[in-house]
């Protein structure tokens, strides 16, 4: 279920203190800037940091992003943040090394900047937030298809964008994990931009170019969905299964009818409350982003970064006919 967030202002910042200088309480503005406006993913992270805002008090969230997956249109909000001289900007970013520019440009302004979900190069943000351990993920997406594949078989990967950061991890981390489930052919990867009707059509393709294919894994809650509804218009249901990471209330039908076995997921509400949480600590002083700090998540407790000042949230979770209909109606 989508939540609406028409009354989440449009601009904004996060701030996590390496060069920001503490901001108060009573004024402090965090922004959340997504990949692209509309996924039900970003909108629930948006919940999690009005959770985590009212909790502090004092705080407004300012949620945006472009209208495409592009780094352009995130360069453009960008900007416009740190026109509004916002206390922090805190981003997933559609290409890693695109955005840092303008996010060095935020620091000289003063800006905390971190990054969150899909990470930024650190030269461009003060620490970054993995959903979930990128070795731990990237297990995961390999085994989810190969727990339904006993005898193994073919199976391809629909990613977001070639320059998205986190997927292109998660895809290598899996690559590094591949001799442990023999048998299954990883045959090809394909990019559907994190857009529904370009990840349908790649769905299609993968069908119709690969006839033995077995499952197609997503590691994005948009080609997850677009490609187990491309399975199920093909009756392939049962046949070809659509694994990965998506949302429960957007992938529950497609477990019902049988275009997906499982998959998994974090709970994006968790990860917008986290890096909101870290963001607040970050720009009152009360924690440092360096190595080997420990930053307050609050009721998440406490996250660890490592050399590159980036550090986990918690390990994704697995969702199937057993379980999804718990969670379908609160993400």
């Amino acid at each position: 279920m989508k939540t609406p967030f028409s009354k989440i202002l449009a601009a904004g910042a996060i701030s996590l203190g390496i060069c920001a200088s503490p901001a108060q309480a009573d004024d402090m503005r965090i922004a959340l800037v997504v990949k692209a406006l509309g996924i039900g993913f970003f909108e629930a992270a948006a919940k999690g940091a009005e959770e985590a805002a009212a909790e502090m008090g004092g705080v407004e969230i300012i949620y945006t992003g472009p209208t495409d997956t592009t780094a352009e249109g995130q360069i453009e909000v960008i900007n416009s943040l740190i026109a509004q001289k916002v206390d922090a900007i805190a981003i997933s970013a559609n290409d890693q090394d695109a955005v840092v520019p303008a996010l060095k440009k935020a620091m000289a302004r003063g800006i905390t900047v971190v990054s969150w979900d899909s990470g930024v190069a650190p030269e461009g943000r003060m620490m970054h937030l993995n959903p979930s351990s990128s070795p731990l993920i990237g297990n995961m997406i390999i085994k989810l298809a190969a727990d339904h594949l006993p005898e193994g078989g073919e199976v391809a990967i629909l990613s977001a964008t070639a320059t998205s950061t986190n997927q292109n991890v998660w895809i290598d981390e899996m690559n590094k994990v591949m001799d442990n489930y023999p048998g299954i052919d990883v045959v090809t990867t394909v990019y559907g931009d994190d857009l529904s009707d370009k990840s349908y059509r790649e769905a299609q393709g993968l069908m119709s170019s690969y006839p033995n294919l077995k499952a197609i894994i997503s590691p994005t809650s948009v080609g997850i969905v677009a490609a187990a509804q491309a399975v199920s218009d093909a009756g392939k249901a049962g046949e070809v299964n659509v694994t990965g990471l998506g949302l429960p209330s957007e992938m529950a039908a497609h477990v019902e009818s049988g275009a997906s076995k499982s998959f998994a997921i974090w709970n994006p509400i968790d990860l917008g409350y986290a890096a909101t949480m870290i963001a607040y600590n970050l720009v009152k002083g009360e924690a440092v982003a360096e190595a080997g700090s420990e930053i307050g998540m609050g009721r998440l407790g406490n996250v660890t970064l490592d050399d590159d000042r980036a550090g986990a949230m918690a390990d994704p979770f697995v969702y199937d006919a057993s379980n999804v209909n718990d969670f379908k109606d609160i993400f």
